[in-house]
């Protein structure tokens, strides 16, 4: 018997993408599981650190490379909140991850609108896990946002 579930990881993603929220970024959250246990844990900083390309993907990618001392993550599973951008899609394939499971769909800037086979040819996706929750969450931003 599984510990840990899927929703369970995603949640602990979700967790992150509140932090971002409330750090006034695009709440997206991520984690990197191996073994069942959480290797990194990131969300987006790109306002606090001025940087493009930091997103919740890549920060949770050198982590975890950081702490497995090894720049492919085979073995591993992310879990994100939205569907990565081809950006991380790419990170995603040179990490040569196991398995990525989104929650949201992202239909204007997610990997699978401009090249749905983006990612690693061995890496299994998943989607859908805890979709509306973090759905809202971004949906959220925006109207507080605009406001």
């Amino acid at each position: 018997m599984e510990l840990y579930t899927h929703e369970y990881f995603m949640n602990e993603a979700l967790r992150q993408a509140k932090i971002a929220f409330e750090e006034g970024e695009i709440p997206v959250g991520a984690v990197i599981v191996s073994k069942n246990k959480i290797i990194a844990r990131a969300y987006n900083q790109t306002e606090k650190l001025n940087d493009v390309t930091a997103h919740a993907e890549m920060l949770a990618i050198t982590a975890a490379a950081n702490g497995l001392g090894a720049k492919y993550l085979i073995d591993c599973r992310m879990y994100v909140t939205l569907e990565p951008c081809p950006m991380c899609a790419g990170a995603l394939f040179w990490s040569q991850i196991g398995e990525v499971y989104f929650g949201a769909s992202d239909p204007k800037r997610g990997f699978r609108t401009s090249n749905p086979n983006m990612l690693h040819p061995k890496t299994k996706v998943f989607s859908g896990i805890l979709a509306g929750q973090a759905e809202q969450l971004v949906l959220d931003f925006f109207k507080k946002l605009r406001e």
